[in-house]
């Protein structure tokens, strides 16, 4: 079973780098160019110059810049207590919190890491050049365990405080240098790429043997996955039965009528991967792709039942992936609060 353990993160110094809000930003993969460009024009220093740089070698010019400079500075070795306050797709508020940790890096095979999605190999070579250039983890991923850690909440303030895109983020420090047992395999619920990223790095740089990850417990509050509905640009005949409205399963939303999708399968997601869908995207908003739909932006609109938590364990256990975008895990973990720089840097 896998171990937890604290690092020594790299941490802006908001006193040489400026205000915290503006020096952060979402994940790399959910910013749009025309984002990009904003975050950019935000400071020198958002983290979005290490992240989605030019190249990977501006990131790692900068990020040597940062740190010679004092816009980066060190810490002690210590655990991250993180809790984020949203409001959701569906319009509840809710507070999520997990643990910041240096989680093993090891091929998926050997079990204390799981998937439960497919990935594309473009986005992980350019992952891997940049990881390369930086010799730091510049962003963490998300994954689930089950049971306790033993850990909590530190009592006070937090050390860190941010809103971004309508994500409140605040952390804690837990000053540590022990280890912490997980009684059972983590499963990525977002950072895919990054972790088999990680992995590669790791077959270059054996003593790279650690990443930064968020763990959440599966049975943390504010954990909630969101149904990724799909819009398609054309998509052939479907059986099923009109109905006034998406009351469960799969529904089909064509031509201003709803369509229970007649079919056996129980798993949202690959009941409309067997139907070939032609131009797929995706939402969170069941609302706004239907409007797509009534504007002429799409042909069609599958609604779905969010994926279980449990569905998604027993995906990954059984050592099977689901179709790509079945999972929308939310919120993101914002990206600028904690580095983790590996030990070749």
């Amino acid at each position: 079973m896998p171990t937890a353990r604290p690092f020594r993160p790299l941490r802006f110094d908001p006193a040489v780098a400026g205000p915290l809000d503006r020096l952060v930003a979402p994940p790399y993969d959910v910013i749009s160019d025309e984002a990009r460009a904003e975050y950019l024009s935000r400071s020198p220093y958002n983290i979005v110059h290490l992240t989605l740089p030019d190249a990977p070698e501006d990131a790692a010019r900068d990020l040597a810049d940062w740190r010679e400079r004092g816009v980066l500075v060190g810490g002690r070795p210590a655990y991250w207590w993180i809790a984020q306050g949203y409001v959701g797709p569906d319009g509840v508020a809710r507070t999520r919190e997990g643990l910041g940790a240096a989680i093993p890096v090891t091929p998926y095979e050997q079990g204390e890491v799981l998937p439960h999605e497919r990935t594309h190999a473009g986005p992980k070579e350019g992952r891997l050049r940049l990881l390369r250039a930086t010799h730091t983890q510049l962003e963490p991923i998300f994954v689930l365990y089950d049971g306790e850690l033993g850990l909590d909440r530190p009592a006070g303030g937090p050390v860190l405080d941010v809103e971004e895109s309508g994500v409140r983020t605040r952390m804690w420090e837990i000053p540590s240098e022990e280890e912490l047992a997980i009684d059972t395999p983590l499963l990525i619920a977002d950072g895919h790429h990054r972790y088999e990223t990680a992995v590669a790095y790791r077959e270059e740089h054996p003593e790279a043997s650690h990443m930064f990850a968020v763990l959440v417990s599966t049975s943390a509050p504010g954990l909630e996955i969101f149904p990724a509905h799909r819009l398609a640009q054309h998509v052939g005949d479907v059986p099923g039965a009109e109905i006034d409205r998406p009351n469960g399963g799969v529904t089909l939303y064509r031509g201003g009528r709803y369509v229970r999708v007649q079919t056996d399968d129980d798993f949202g997601p690959r009941v409309v991967d067997s139907l070939r869908p032609e131009g797929v995207t995706y939402t969170a908003d069941a609302a706004a792709a239907v409007a797509a739909v009534d504007r002429g932006d799409a042909e069609a609109a599958f609604l779905l039942e969010p994926v279980t938590v449990e569905q998604v364990a027993r995906f990954a256990h059984a050592g099977e992936t689901m179709p790509q975008k079945s999972t929308f895990f939310y919120p993101k973990l914002t990206s600028g609060l904690v580095l983790y720089p590996l030990a070749t840097a």
